[in-house]
């Protein structure tokens, strides 16, 4: 009896070191994955990069390789090379579209395009459109999802510096005189990015330049507008003072 509780015991040990060797051992994708996590813990990103890329080609077939693809992609991200996170996101999102956590790689595909932006709006800013592709679509295909919230914010701050660089460009016009065109800026303001809190200032330039241009029915349009729905602004205060109907 002792003999076979030995024997028990003894199979019993075995298959618990069997295990630990499995999550530890650097050769099984378990162990392997486990590595890359360390490096990355460690901010040895481009090895942690190397090593998950080692359970994706080694381990194809295991959890650990989508595991592996998706941490890259973080991996990139967290290193700020957003170019790149985006690329690894995009190829995570095209070839796992079912995958459980496929909105957290919308949101993030979007945030890497949102973290290219530039500084200022006086640059190309085309890249918003594809950050708010992915917010929206966040908000749109995965409305239960945690990451809603922040995509709708994300999304308004991409179309505010938008609407921005659009009265920038009206603003440009305006003050050298080119009314029709600063007219025609102003109301693509209006049409396209209404209701992010440039209303007045766009309403009010439109006003003034379709008076400037001698567009009467677009100056009483604007002036109406403007006075009804923001009569007490700034704007409404200068428009009175400056055409007369």
């Amino acid at each position: 009896m002792k003999v076979l509780t030995l024997c028990f015991i003894s199979l019993v040990f075995l298959a618990s070191c069997s295990s630990m060797d499995e999550s530890t051992d650097p050769s099984t994708a378990e162990g392997a994955f486990k590595s890359a996590q360390a490096l990355e813990k460690d901010d040895r990103f481009e090895e942690a990069i190397i090593k998950y890329q080692e359970v994706k080609n080694q381990h194809p077939y295991s959890k650990y390789s989508n595991l592996a693809e998706l941490a890259i992609a973080d991996v990139h991200f967290k290193r700020e090379a957003y170019i790149e996170a985006q690329g690894a996101y995009q190829l995570f999102k095209d070839f796992h579209p079912k995958h459980p956590k496929i909105d957290y790689v919308t949101y993030r595909l979007g945030l890497s395009f949102f973290m290219q932006l530039p500084a200022t709006i006086d640059r190309d800013l085309s890249i918003a459109e594809k950050a708010i592709l992915y917010f929206s679509e966040v908000q749109k295909s995965y409305p239960n999802s945690s990451y809603v919230k922040e995509a709708k914010q994300k999304r308004i701050d991409c179309l505010k510096m938008l609407a921005e660089k659009e009265l920038y460009i009206a603003d440009f016009y305006f003050k050298r005189e080119s009314w029709k065109s600063a007219l025609g800026r102003y109301e693509d303001m209006l049409r396209i990015y209404s209701k992010l809190g440039y209303d007045a200032r766009a309403i009010y330039g439109a006003a003034v330049s379709a008076h400037k241009a001698g567009e009467r029915t677009k100056t009483q349009q604007y002036l109406k507008r403007l006075l009804n729905q923001y009569p007490t602004s700034t704007e409404a205060k200068k428009a009175r003072q400056e055409i007369k109907l």
